[in-house]
């Protein structure tokens, strides 16, 4: 394996930094999509509708990343020829894929279940890049840390009356393969990102898959317009900007820091997810209970041991 070099964003500061900002960022989704459905006027079983609301958020995701990218570059940020269907199978993968998966899924499983298989996320990632990619090691420090950060997942999302998990192919089958399709996408951005700029990718994964999302919902009957918001369009259009922001900013923040650490070391603070979802849930659509209790601090506690024991020992990174 290479050596992976030291640079600003291997430094501890800028990871923590910049992953708790991503982090962030893509919790704030969890709340912002259902104040989305409710002003747009989607229903929750209506699942072409939410590949549409879902592929307009991410196309314009891709055209703020390519026009920030543009504007440094001083030139239009176009990928190579090289690079093109690199950007095809990310758009597969990363975009289309996981959350065609992703948003059938969760309209078919329970909240509990999917966040719970959601958090298994970090397994996959460390086992595709060392077994698929073979671009890192695995050893029992990984594991370890995996095990106490997603045993606070768990806790989180567990209900008071106790766990009641179900499992059904088009429910819970599918979050769990668009969890699959997200590790893949993680070590193959990491892959590609050796050669490829890494914002210009991101910006053109989103682009395209995003027009696929929109393309398949649209023909399979979807469609939202925020005139449903009536007095609060203007509400729902902020809000659609906004969740763009948040796939563009996120996604390429994760990619430059792939491109520098091992994904072991990045994909395990992906565990922070549902716990700001939780957090800002709780803020924005008083959802309580469980963010502020003890049960709460208690699986943060554990989201944060787990990300130190897999760090511990990481050689590659610069001190401060």
């Amino acid at each position: 394996m290479k050596e992976i070099r030291n640079t600003f964003w291997t430094r501890l500061s800028a990871v923590i930094g910049f992953t708790f900002i991503a982090c962030f960022l893509w919790g704030s989704a969890f709340p912002c999509i259902k104040i989305g459905y409710r002003l747009f006027g989607i229903p929750a079983g209506d699942s072409a509708s939410q590949l549409v609301f879902a592929g307009i958020r991410f196309f314009l995701a891709g055209l703020m990343v390519i026009g920030v990218a543009s504007f440094q570059k001083k030139k239009f940020a176009a990928p190579s020829a090289a690079g093109i269907p690199k950007v095809l199978i990310l758009a597969l993968l990363q975009t289309a894929g996981q959350y065609f998966f992703f948003y059938i899924g969760l309209a078919h499983a329970s909240g509990v279940s999917s966040s719970i298989i959601e958090g298994a996320n970090t397994f996959f990632c460390i086992l595709v890049a060392a077994f698929v990619f073979r671009s890192e090691r695995i050893n029992i420090r990984k594991m370890l840390g995996c095990a106490v950060g997603f045993l606070g997942v768990v806790l989180i999302q567990l209900p008071d009356g106790g766990m009641d998990i179900h499992f059904s192919l088009v429910g819970e089958g599918f979050v769990l393969f668009s969890t699959v399709l997200a590790a893949f996408s993680s070590s193959y951005i990491k892959k590609v990102g050796q050669r490829e700029d890494p914002m210009v990718m991101s910006g053109w994964q989103f682009f395209a898959g995003g027009l696929m999302l929109a393309a398949g919902g649209f023909f399979a009957g979807g469609r939202i317009s925020p005139a449903a918001a009536g007095e609060q369009q203007a509400a729902a259009i902020l809000l659609m900007f906004y969740m763009a922001f948040i796939s563009a900013t996120a996604y390429t923040i994760w990619s430059m820091l792939l491109k520098y650490n091992p994904v072991s070391r990045i994909s395990v603070f992906s565990f922070i997810n549902p716990m700001f979802g939780v957090l800002l849930s709780a803020l924005l659509l008083g959802e309580g209970g469980r963010a502020f209790s003890l049960t709460g601090i208690l699986a943060l506690i554990l989201v944060c041991l787990g990300i130190v024991i897999v760090n511990m020992g990481q050689n590659q990174q610069t001190t401060d």
